[in-house]
């Protein structure tokens, strides 16, 4: 890392840094901004180690008046996100989107040429690529707290810090840039950051439509085009025209599981959306290639389409362009709930994509491939990407919902109970049923509002083209008839159409036993029929390691892979792999290179699908740049995967995994579940009770209003236990595990072999590194110190905090390093940057719970803004929190 690009990141804080102080006094005053200062001041002398400046903070800042409490929440909140400005902005200048190990940045020009030298032929890298269905799933999980018009302006200020930097020579220009700056910053100070309602299920979709606009609209042909050059330049030839390496799926809208407002009615407004932007997009588009394809010369074909004028392709171009309007004013009387008399609309990509390829046919045809290669192979690219419905909606609901139908139905037939059925005999029914052609529900059943809902989105399903919609998933899905159910009720009610069926594995149980379910499932003759010999299988990440502990969770996760992969080789099954990540390391998060590379051999074959959450989506898609490096990191990751894969893990190795996994989860569960002070504790230390009023997403916090932990969704879990910075769920459990085994005979060597020469094992550590690095258990003890009064959860909070150090030095020990991330400067840089600004809000978050909790939750409304703005600062400052 050159003294520049951090000198450039530095700069680039300052002067957003002093823009804002500037901002604050205009508002506030000189004597405000002072005191900021002040508090910032003991904070980063607290962090040098300084005792006395820690003690002093908390005793500013619980001296501070009540007025002034949201103000200073606001300052140092939105400070955080202003440096997540700069680095996101230094990352995008510098080509960095993962800085996680030095000379780990892939470059896809490098992967090729290495890849010929592992002898791969030409053809095969571009069949590889031309194939590869990457499918990058939009979730909304509500871990992006900032403000859908905070992010338009932040995204301003980026494009105000571009102009800055190339003003050198044009002195005017960067006094322009730096007038716009202020005033965007002034605007930001004074827009509320909290939300007063939560998101809709629609807000969410449009939100994930807005980064298609702003964004990928962009990204994607950019990356297109560096790809047939790279192509051109290695293997001669370029990418197919409707290759799509990489494409979309949203689940925005479409997912209900354990969310009540997603409805079938709002499933069919969020699918009417997308084809109203889709249209929109492309009428920008075809209204700029029929301003620039003015050629008089063209082929036959066109000619035979579009008669004997003078200007062919504007001709063709202005059929599409009314279709194109047509299908815009479709899309919005139907949103409106109004008839529409307009003419023919286009319904498929196909309809847009022929008539488009006849233009690029004869412009190359007549030998004006300069032409045809320039905005109209753009328009092209986003059509095989895009479609005509931006996303490819999945849709999501859990196992107990379908089976729910099923017993109502057979309860109601005089069949019996399903739901008092053995495995075998519901299979027995389903398959019989599955093939036999008399409808099974009767027309006018009359069934409870919750099976009817989940009819209603059949009924969606059936009146969709297949192109708009992407994979039914069935969230804790345990038995082949889980599948067979959603296949039955799909032909039932679904129509023509029929979507391929997910089954999710997301308990330590489920992992386990997900390779013999496949294995079942694909064995039935009347399933396999349905799969065109294809299945896809999605593995949870979040609520298999908030069952069993990270440690546990990622061995099962990588052995379930490996089961499935044999498995649907042995049916001769084309077997696609969907994670279900978040942002955090506790929820699968981390480098998608490395995450990817670190899955078993086999498991990723050319395809892969992925969910991108929360703000994890803005942090990687949010900017054209940023996005197209993304982008670049997928492709590299799976072509690196699919014709260099990872060797197989020694059986020596697997015995380890083994062991360390057993040890893990036995010391994860003997806290979580089996200490009677563990939910007391995590109820009295983490502002768990106070993150349900945060109006983060559209899902309940918990699946069910009652009962421990084990209801509550794995997102609100970890951004609870990430609030007080001890980060629990991804590393309770390791230490015991590493600890034990370092004290056996040979243990340090097999860990260091197995950290050197096994990317899965060495990606687990490097991820405990850096979330070893971002915890701090002197914060975590003083929200216990100010929270928690009862001995007994004291006690077990002094514990943890002892287990989490030991962790720390044995981490160490494995890695041999003397302090936490001395390999990746940039992110030890960003944590240190960032923490003088965290902590007062850490500080002034333990003393607002606290008057939350004296006060029974009646506290002001603007200390319980200053409360929630505090969730939001934190969350910035720590970015993957969800």
């Amino acid at each position: 890392m050159s003294h520049d690009l951090h000198e450039s990141l530095r700069d680039n804080v300052r002067i957003l840094g002093d823009s804002l102080g500037r901002t604050i006094a205009d508002d506030l005053g000189q004597s405000f901004v002072d005191k900021i200062e002040t508090i910032r001041a003991h904070a980063k002398r607290g962090r040098q180690g300084d005792s006395l400046q820690q003690r002093q903070l908390i005793e500013y800042l619980r001296q501070l008046p009540e007025r002034d409490l949201l103000p200073v929440t606001r300052a140092f909140n939105q400070f955080l996100n202003l440096a997540n400005i700069a680095e996101q902005h230094y990352r995008a200048r510098f080509r960095r989107v993962e800085d996680y190990k030095p000379g780990s940045q892939p470059v896809l020009g490098e992967l090729l040429r290495r890849a010929q030298q592992a002898g791969n032929s030409p053809r095969k890298l571009v069949e590889t690529l031309a194939n590869m269905r990457v499918e990058l799933v939009l979730t909304a999980h509500p871990t992006e707290v900032i403000r859908r018009t905070l992010i338009q302006k932040y995204d301003a200020i980026d494009e105000c810090l571009t102009a800055i930097e190339s003003s050198e020579d044009y002195p005017e220009r960067g006094a322009r840039a730096q007038g716009r700056l202020e005033e965007l910053i002034s605007q930001a100070w004074h827009t509320d950051e909290i939300r007063h309602e939560r998101p809709t299920p629609v807000d969410e979709a449009k939100w994930g439509f807005a980064v298609i606009e702003n964004s990928l609209w962009q990204a994607v042909p950019d990356f297109h085009r560096d790809l047939d050059c790279l192509l051109l330049d290695t293997a001669g030839e370029r990418l197919p025209l409707d290759a799509a390496p990489i494409r979309y799926a949203s689940w925005m809208g479409g997912d209900r599981d354990g969310n009540p407002n997603v409805t079938a009615k709002v499933t069919q407004e969020v699918l009417l959306l997308g084809r109203w932007m889709a249209a929109d997009l492309y009428l920008r588009d075809l209204e700029q290639l029929k301003t620039e394809l003015s050629m008089w010369k063209a082929n036959s074909a066109l000619r035979a389409e579009v008669g004997d004028v003078a200007e062919p392709y504007r001709e063709l171009l202005k059929r599409l362009l009314t279709k194109m309007e047509a299908t815009r004013d479709w899309a919005k009387a139907a949103l409106d709930g109004r008839n529409f008399d307009g003419g023919p609309i286009i319904e498929t990509r196909d309809q847009l994509y022929a008539p488009l390829l006849a233009c690029y046919r004869s412009l190359c045809d007549v030998g004006l491939d300069t032409i045809a290669n320039g905005a109209l192979l753009d328009t092209l690219r986003r059509v095989a990407v895009f479609g005509v419905t931006l996303t490819k909606l999945d849709l999501r609901q859990e196992a107990s919902r379908h089976a729910q139908v099923m017993e109502e139905l057979t309860h109601s037939l005089g069949l019996g109970h399903y739901q008092e059925w053995s495995e075998t005999q519901r299979q027995e029914f389903l398959l019989s049923e599955l093939e036999s052609r008399r409808p099974l529900i009767p027309r006018r059943w009359e069934c409870s509002a919750e099976s009817r809902e989940v009819l209603d989105t059949f009924k969606v399903i059936a009146q969709e083209h297949a192109e708009a919609l992407g994979t039914y998933i069935i969230s804790m899905a345990g038995q082949p008839s889980d599948v067979l159910t959603v296949a039955l009720l799909m032909k039932e009610v679904g129509g023509q159409v029929t979507l391929p069926i997910a089954p999710l594995f997301e308990t330590l149980n489920d992992l386990d036993h997900a390779g013999g379910v496949i294995d079942q499932l694909l064995a039935l003759p009347g399933y396999r029929a349905l799969t065109n010999d294809r299945q896809e299988v999605m593995i949870g990440y979040s609520d298999s390691a908030k069952d069993a502990g990270q440690l546990a969770a990622a061995w099962a996760q990588y052995r379930a892979q490996e089961a499935l992969v044999n498995v649907c080789d042995k049916h001769g099954v084309d077997l696609t792999l969907f994670h279900g990540r978040g942002g955090t390391v506790g929820r699968g998060g981390g480098p998608a290179h490395a995450a990817i590379l670190s899955q078993p051999p086999g498991s990723v074959n050319g395809s892969l699908r992925v969910t991108e959450q929360g703000e994890m989506i803005r942090f990687k898609f949010g900017q054209p740049d940023i996005a197209l490096r993304s982008m670049e990191i997928y492709a590299c990751a799976v072509l690196e995967a699919t014709l260099l894969p990872p060797p197989a893990p020694e059986p020596h190795w697997r015995e380890e995994m083994d062991q360390l996994a057993k040890v893990g989860h036995a010391a994860y569960v003997g806290v979580v579940r089996e200490d009677p002070d563990f939910v007391p504790y995590f109820r009295a230390v983490t502002p768990e009770g106070a993150l349900g009023r945060l109006p983060l997403g559209s899902r309940p916090t918990k699946r069910r209003q009652d009962g421990g932990v084990e209801t509550l969704r794995a997102i609100p879990w970890i951004f609870a236990w990430t609030q007080i910075r001890l980060m629990l769920p991804a590393w309770l459990g390791s230490g015991e595990a590493f600890s034990q085994r370092l004290e056996q005979p040979g243990g340090r060597e097999v860990l260091q072999e197995m950290r050197s020469q096994w990317p899965f094992f060495g990606t687990y550590l490097d991820m405990l590194e850096m979330l070893l690095a971002k915890a701090d258990v002197a914060i975590a003890a003083y929200y216990e110190h100010r929270l928690v009064d009862e001995p007994s959860l004291k006690e077990l909070g002094k514990k943890l905090r002892e287990r989490f150090e030991r962790l720390e030095n044995v981490v160490l020990d494995i890695l041999q390093q003397e302090k936490l991330l001395e390999n990746t400067p940039l992110i030890r840089q960003a944590i240190d940057v960032r923490n003088p600004y965290i902590d007062p809000l850490h500080g002034l978050q333990a003393e607002l719970l606290q008057r939350n909790r004296d006060a029974d939750g009646a506290i002001s409304a603007d200390l319980s803004r200053a409360l929630m703005v505090t969730m939001a600062g934190i969350a910035a400052g720590l970015r993957n929190t969800g």
